[in-house]
């Protein structure tokens, strides 16, 4: 569902022309999705797959503070 309401808000900001805006907003769903997987479902984070998401979350960031 989180998907679907991302995608649908993403085709609305192209429509629009706010794409800059929201890029950053989706890509961090991924973020998202892990935190809640982490404490709600109690799921093991590994070194590997913490420091993938900080440079995920690094990168968005540098996105959306340069792009």
């Amino acid at each position: 569902m989180a998907t679907g309401g991302s995608w649908l808000c993403y085709y609305y900001a192209i429509q629009n022309g706010v794409v800059s805006i929201v890029v950053p907003i989706d890509k961090m769903s991924v973020v998202v999705t892990v935190a809640f997987s982490y404490f709600f479902l109690k799921e093991k984070l590994s070194r590997k797959a913490l420091s993938g998401l900080l440079m995920m979350t690094a990168g968005t960031l540098l996105m959306a503070i340069f792009g």
